[in-house]
């Protein structure tokens, strides 16, 4: 008799990842011959600076290179990193103390939550808002508690709300503006009100900060608010503002002891990142304001067509949003952000993402990704509006 063998219970409290999920059925549509444009996933499709690429390619032939790194990254990338937040967010860093070089930011919010969670320990994450927020406080034995982000609040935290919750227990809060999915700008209003909350009530605010560069004109972090280090973690990332996503290159920003904590549960987890990749993300860094520019206008070329792909399928939004991708209000009541996604994908062979896997405040929402050429873009809108006479 065989016994019978049992995933961890962390394993069965969460799902795969929707995209992970999604992918291999558009895999399976395009093995059959289907020919599918995708509008789902925020993964830029436009290569670094050509300087990043030649710094990589000559230390790649340095034979000294090859080797195993610190965990705390090369000072070069954390001299590049420290700079880089005070040239353009006005916020001052320690190098060596205050920086934290990631492979991805992703890998922060598993860090940081194996970090400071302990089982039973609560964790505020908007609703909606990345679901890795989730899956992850959850992996570590956190309890999620999802607090509200509304249209009509201009998709901010409502503090009232917050201050009228249970905070019991509660150790960190995820925070992100420019917000994914909705596209909500940073207001310095918020960052100011929940370094206080947190302080207050004793409860470690992460802020991921990855969109400040794209289609916002000014970019911010909460660090800039004062006394924010003392309660406030920041995670950042190239892979959206130096086109560099499967480079894996983030960093965590914080006081000299969360970022300890941190560096114990990492150490024990990586083995560092490689050298070369490191001197290029440290080139990177340098990048001044015609990168941003040259980048922005692009994004702005193709926000135009994903707006009339979003009237398209019959869908309002903001044309002040920020980041990567346009978030859009279904205005059909009769219909759901999946059957809209999936009669889509299926009918016109265009893949786009619907807003109930953000969390149930985006249930009646899709979003498109801005990560496509212009020609792509078009294409889907060609396809959606053919969909839309044949009805």
């Amino acid at each position: 008799m065989t016994k019978t063998i049992q995933p961890s219970i962390r394993v069965q409290n969460i799902k795969e990842y929707y995209f992970s999920t999604k992918l291999k059925e558009i895999a399976a549509m395009k093995a059959a011959g289907a020919d599918i444009v995708s509008l789902g996933i925020g993964g830029p499709d436009l290569p670094p600076h050509d300087e990043v690429i030649e710094t990589m390619s000559a230390a790649i032939h340095d034979p000294s290179n090859h080797g195993y790194q610190t965990h705390i990254g090369i000072p070069e990338l954390r001299d590049a990193f420290a700079s880089w937040y005070s040239r353009w967010y006005g916020v001052k860093l320690n190098a060596a103390s205050e920086v934290q070089p990631l492979i991805g930011s992703k890998e922060g919010v598993t860090h940081i939550s194996l970090a400071f969670l302990n089982p039973g320990d609560k964790v505020l994450v908007p609703n909606p808002g990345y679901p890795t927020y989730s899956s992850i406080s959850r992996m570590a034995g956190g309890e999620v508690v999802y607090y509200d982000l509304l249209e009509d609040n201009d998709w901010q935290p409502d503090f009232e709300a917050l201050e009228s919750m249970p905070l019991d227990n509660v150790k960190l809060m995820w925070l992100n503006y420019p917000n994914m999915p909705t596209g909500a700008r940073a207001k310095r209003e918020t960052f100011e009100k929940v370094v206080e909350f947190g302080r207050r009530h004793g409860i470690v605010i992460v802020h991921d900060n990855p969109y400040s560069f794209i289609l916002n004109p000014e970019p911010q972090s909460i660090m800039s608010v004062p006394g924010a280090k003392d309660i406030a973690i920041e995670l950042n990332s190239l892979s959206k503002s130096h086109n560099m996503p499967g480079w894996r290159v983030g960093v965590a920003v914080s006081n000299p002891e969360f970022l300890s904590w941190i560096l114990r549960i990492k150490s024990n987890i990586d083995s560092g990142q490689f050298k070369p990749l490191m001197l290029a993300a440290a080139k990177a860094l340098e990048a001044g304001p015609e990168w941003h520019k040259s980048l922005n206008e692009a994004y702005a070329s193709r926000r135009i067509i994903a707006g009339k792909v979003m009237e398209a399928l019959g869908c309002e939004f903001d044309s002040q949003q920020a980041g990567l991708f346009l978030w859009g209000r279904i205005k059909d009541e009769s219909i759901s952000s999946i059957d809209l996604a999936d009669k889509v994908l299926q009918e016109a062979h265009v893949f786009i993402t619907p807003g109930f896997i953000f969390g149930s405040n985006g249930k009646r929402y899709i979003r498109i990704s801005l990560c496509a050429p212009e020609d792509k873009l078009t294409e889907a809108l060609n396809r959606i509006n053919k969909l839309n006479k044949s009805k």
